[in-house]
Formats: C-alpha cells, sequence, structure tokens
C-alpha cells in the first residue's frame, strides 16, 4: 500500500447561500520517500489539498490514508499529535517570530518534537551555522526561508509539506531552497511535497500531481528526474 493515499477526498466551503467546491473528489497515491510536486494556477485547490494532508484542516468526505490510518477519521486531538510528530510545514511567507533569534525559532519546533534533530547541526546542513544568533530582520529573504525550513526539518518529521516554498525568492536562492528539500527526501527518506504554480519546478520531482478547477487533471510518474541545477524560471 501507498504511504499516503487519497480516495475520494472532497472539501467544500459556505459564503453565504455559496458553495465553493475546493477539493473535488480527489485519488492519488504517494510512496515514502518520494519529492513530489503538486501543480496549478492560483485558486486551484492545492493550498487546501496540502493543509488537509497535514491536519490542518479536514474534508467532508472521503478518505485520506497516511501510513495505514485514515486521518480523515482522527479526533481534535489525534490531529494535533499528527501535527505534532509526523508533520513539518515550510510556508511561503516564513512566519518566523521576530524577536526570536535564528536558532530560538528553530528551537520552537524541537521543543515540541519526540525524536528532533539538534537546532544548530540543521542550521549548518542549510548553511547558516554563522547566522544562528540574527533575528529574522536581519536576514535576507532566502535566509529567513532556510530558517523556516531547518525549523520543519528539526522535527525530524516523517512528511515535508512546503506552500509555495519558492514563490518570494529569485531563481538561484530558490535551486538553493529546493536542493535542500530534495536532499531530505533523497538523504533522509522523507516524504517531500511541494505546492507550486511554477512549471519550471516540475522536472524536479519523482511525481507530479497536476490540479485545475478543485480537480486533478493529471498525475505523472517521473522515473528520471532532472538535477535541481539544470531548471530555470
Amino acid at each position: 500500500m501507498a504511504y499516503i493515499e487519497l480516495k475520494d477526498s472532497t472539501k467544500k466551503f459556505k459564503t453565504g447561500d455559496t458553495e465553493i467546491i475546493a477539493n473535488d473528489a480527489l485519488s492519488f497515491s504517494v510512496e515514502k520517500g518520494e519529492l513530489v510536486v503538486i501543480l496549478g494556477a492560483s485558486g486551484a485547490g492545492k493550498s487546501t489539498l496540502l493543509n488537509i494532508l497535514g491536519g490542518m484542516d479536514t474534508n467532508d468526505s472521503g478518505q485520506v490514508i497516511v501510513d495505514d490510518h485514515d486521518i480523515s477519521n482522527y479526533s481534535n486531538k489525534q490531529l494535533i499529535t499528527y501535527r505534532r510528530y509526523d508533520v513539518g510545514f515550510v510556508f511561503q511567507f516564513y512566519n518566523l517570530v521576530q524577536n526570536l533569534t535564528t536558532k530560538e525559532n528553530v528551537e520552537l519546533a524541537s521543543e515540541i518534537a519526540k525524536d528532533p534533530l539538534d537546532p544548530e547541526e540543521v542550521l549548518k546542513d542549510v548553511g547558516l551555522n554563522e547566522r544562528i544568533d540574527n533575528f529574522p530582520a536581519q536576514l535576507s529573504g532566502g535566509e529567513q526561508q532556510r530558517v523556516s525550513i531547518a525549523r520543519a526539518i528539526a522535527k525530524n518529521p516523517k512528511i515535508l509539506l512546503c506552500d509555495e516554498p519558492t514563490g518570494a525568492l529569485d531563481s538561484q536562492t530558490g535551486k538553493q531552497i529546493l536542493q535542500i528539500l530534495q536532499d531530505r527526501s533523497r538523504k533522509e527518506g522523507a516524504t517531500v511535497i511541494i505546492v507550486t504554480h511554477n512549471a519550471a519546478i516540475a522536472p524536479i520531482a519523482d511525481r507530479v500531481i497536476r490540479m485545475s478547477d478543485a480537480k486533478i487533471s493529471q498525475v505523472e510518474k517521473n522515473d528520471q528526474p532532472n538535477n535541481i541545477a539544470d531548471i530555470e524560471w
């Protein structure tokens, strides 16, 4: 059985008398340790899907099976445990605590994990060993995103979920971020899922899931992903 499997997962939102279908009967599978890109335009339902995979939101119907457990049936308490121990989130706009240093931001995550990694070692891995005592305002956008990734990685999560992690970055810095995420998949066996509207990123993935109008339009398995250095946007 696949590590992650969605079966007809549907999510709807109501605004007054209007009902919006954000995810319309989504079905796909992901193997453990894959780097997956979920690709689609703004409003396609990508972020809603990511939130459901990460236990930050719940679907209305269908199954969301992760490591043989259907998290769509989880209680709030079970979802908190799942988010705390199994999932790391990387957001487009970093979400760092401004009055905490780089190291302290990463420690926030490592302190709640079961089997955390050493914050200083993780920051060294992402190239920020000389910035551990700096505050977010003293860092570039790319450095702040690396802190965000280090914070997610420090939990030592099984699943790393990334919402437009290169969206606010230039091409060169974006490639550095993608390399860190790919290394987490290739070297550490984490399952990494990247949501993006940037089609140039798709060739580096083991699997590409294309979304349009709240539905999955195509799932492609890529047996020979491109090197990150070879992509351009």
